[in-house]
């Protein structure tokens, strides 16, 4: 694979996550993971480490999309701040404890856990599930619980949390432009904590590609920057004026195809 071909395909990954950042509130991890293991494969990357490296690289890169996307939603007025603050402590707790339950963790196992996330994902946005608005955000040991569960799992398959977030909000009655704005900024926390612990937990690990930083990979993610922070905002200005459902639609069917391309790889 030459370069311009792997700049074009970081270009490509960082402008989708970027925008479905803004649009869905969905973290473009799930689609940045699919694309790195790809570059990463044509590149004969060390097969042990290979997802590793990517869920790693993918929770670097939303920290820059994240800051892009939170921006935009704050001019909207969609960032629910006490909301962030108070489930931030739990968030960066979780995902802090999940790089290093994942750093032990087989190559095999931990795609097989990528992939039913991406079915998940891609089912949930299908079928518009949403949890039904029954109570209110619970107090301080329930924040905290929520902020744990949600960052454990982003940390487990290299998101920033809206598969989970934005749920868990919907539910406690947040309305949904919030809960999807709130969730950017969550974003932040979750991969801010998941990248240090990345790049931890792979210091030292003896055959990682040239230009690691533990387990996240440097020119990856100056490619997937670039695009993803510039293609943000335009994601949260098309979430007023496109129909959001009919692109939900695609973006399952995408991630159904994803997830089923994995599947098969792994079985070979």
């Amino acid at each position: 694979m030459f370069g311009w071909e792997l700049i074009l395909l970081y270009l490509i990954a960082g402008s989708v996550a970027g925008f479905l950042a803004g649009l869905l509130g969905v973290g473009g991890g799930v689609l940045i993971v699919p694309i790195l293991l790809y570059i990463f494969a044509a590149q004969h990357f060390p097969v042990d480490h290979m997802i590793h490296i990517a869920i790693g690289t993918s929770l670097a890169s939303i920290i820059f999309t994240s800051v892009s996307s939170l921006r935009a939603h704050h001019e909207h007025g969609a960032v629910n701040w006490s909301i962030v603050k108070r489930i931030t402590p739990g968030i960066l707790i979780g995902t802090f404890v999940g790089t290093w339950i994942v750093a032990k963790l087989p190559a095999g196992l931990l795609k097989v856990i990528f992939i039913v996330f991406v079915f998940y994902v891609a089912t949930q946005i299908l079928l518009n599930i949403k949890p039904k608005p029954v109570r209110q955000l619970p107090g301080v040991v329930g924040m905290f619980t929520a902020g744990s569960i949600i960052g454990l799992f982003s940390s487990f398959v290299g998101i920033g949390g809206g598969a989970l977030s934005v749920p868990f909000m919907t539910w406690s009655n947040v309305k949904m432009h919030n809960a999807i704005g709130t969730s950017a900024a969550i974003g932040f926390p979750i991969a801010l904590a998941g990248t240090i612990g990345y790049i931890i937990n792979g210091i030292g690990i003896g055959n990682l590609p040239e230009w690691s930083f533990g387990f996240v990979h440097l020119p990856s993610l100056a490619g997937l920057v670039v695009a993803s922070v510039l293609v943000a905002p335009i994601g949260v200005r098309a979430s007023h004026k496109l129909p959001v459902p009919t692109l939900k639609k695609i973006f399952a069917t995408f991630l159904y195809i994803i997830g089923t391309k994995l599947l098969l790889n792994s079985l070979q």
